[in-house]
């Protein structure tokens, strides 16, 4: 696809700046900031930015590819889209263009259970390509409901989400009421009305809401209930007699997300799983923990070959991309990079966010001579 890229915005800072203008502060705040002190949101990116590669100038170098191959399918580069919650919340129809742009790139974009999109209509933009992540609900019913929804709408990959146990303490969100809809706080209407173009396109669009989830909610939930049914219909801890009958149920790839120990890849592999993403949830769950490309470096010693390992948490540009997968990743994904080029560029974000990465990482595939995505970790400085 013809690469679709805004000179003016050449990275992700300059998508931060301008989405910072663009969106409430309330909505801003959620999707920059992590959890407690930031202290591992900070980490992530710092410690991939550690990773140094080796260039060989002076090798006879045809052309650099970056096609991959990830379960049966290869996709035109070695990224994807992150699942976030509350998409539609900071810039409206943002999960529909992100989808469809992702389709149009051919890389997969994954729909969170909690963002503003349904399974249905993602499924329809991208015509069966996307991947679905599953917060495990409480009841079985509603499990088996969602996990057949998915089926039926022909997703490949579902990824089951394990690392929120618990909802992270993020006070930026404490502060500012963050609920669906947002606490209408006279702090709140103001950021609101000093943001007249998302204030309008989501008086357009509608207010936001959980897609998925509505076949299972009452109808004219206020706050507090909705509160109530998030907190009643999701348990996340994951343990063997939770994972067992998703296995049993889903007969496409399975991912585990939110892998941070050798421990659970162990167990991951011997329950089926056929990959897994290490991640922290973009440091929003435990400030405390590793950094995610920390995480990774043993288990992609131990069980590399064993199980597709992919990582997520702490990239942002293209070059991120190149020191992750010479790391030893075999495939990556991004979450914050293309929410800020959505609430940035509204509907040119997503072709922006695609293109300028695979710019910058065509550039360095170029620069160290690196012919295959596979490739990179004999670029590997260690």
């Amino acid at each position: 696809m013809q690469l679709k890229y805004n000179s003016s915005y050449p990275s992700v800072e300059d998508l931060i700046k301008q989405a910072k203008r663009k969106i409430p502060r309330f909505a801003f705040e959620y999707l920059d900031g992590g959890c407690n002190e930031d202290v591992n949101l900070i980490k992530n990116t710092a410690d991939i930015r550690n990773v140094e590669l080796k260039p060989y100038y002076l090798t006879k170098h045809e052309r650099s590819e970056m096609k991959t191959e990830l379960f049966g399918h290869t996709y035109d580069a070695p990224f994807g889209i992150s699942p976030v919650g509350l998409q539609g919340l900071m810039w409206p129809n943002a999960p529909e263009i992100l989808a469809k742009a992702a389709f149009e790139h051919n890389i997969p974009f994954i729909l969170s259970t909690v963002t503003t999109a349904s399974i249905e209509r993602i499924a329809e933009i991208t015509q069966g390509r996307a991947w679905y992540q599953l917060y495990h609900p409480a009841e079985a019913s509603v499990r088996d409901s969602i996990i057949q929804r998915a089926a039926d709408a022909e997703y490949p990959v579902l990824v089951a989400l394990s690392d929120v146990p618990t909802f992270g303490f993020r006070p930026r969100d404490i502060r500012n009421g963050l609920a669906m809809p947002p606490s209408m706080s006279v702090r709140n209407i103001l950021q609101i009305l000093g943001r007249p173009e998302w204030a309008l396109k989501t008086l357009i669009h509608g207010q936001p809401a959980f897609e998925t989830l509505k076949p299972y909610m009452e109808k004219g939930m206020n706050m507090k209930q909705l509160g109530q049914f998030m907190n009643r219909t999701f348990s996340g801890r994951l343990n063997e007699e939770r994972i067992a009958p998703v296995r049993d149920k889903w007969k496409g790839k399975l991912v585990l997300k939110g892998v941070a120990s050798e421990e659970d890849v162990e167990m991951a592999i011997r329950l089926g799983f056929d990959g897994v993403i290490v991640s922290n949830h973009g440091g929003r769950q435990l400030d405390a923990g590793q950094s995610a490309i920390a995480s990774m470096h043993p288990i992609v010693e131990k069980y590399k070959g064993q199980i597709k390992v992919m990582m997520d948490s702490g990239i942002r540009s293209g070059v991120d991309v190149a020191r992750t997968l010479a790391s030893g990743a075999d495939f990556t994904f991004l979450g914050r990079t293309f929410m800020y080029s959505v609430a940035a560029l509204g509907n040119e974000g997503g072709n922006h966010a695609i293109s300028m990465l695979k710019i910058q990482l065509q550039q360095v595939m170029e620069q160290v001579c690196c012919e295959k995505v596979e490739d990179f970790p004999n670029h590997l400085i260690k």
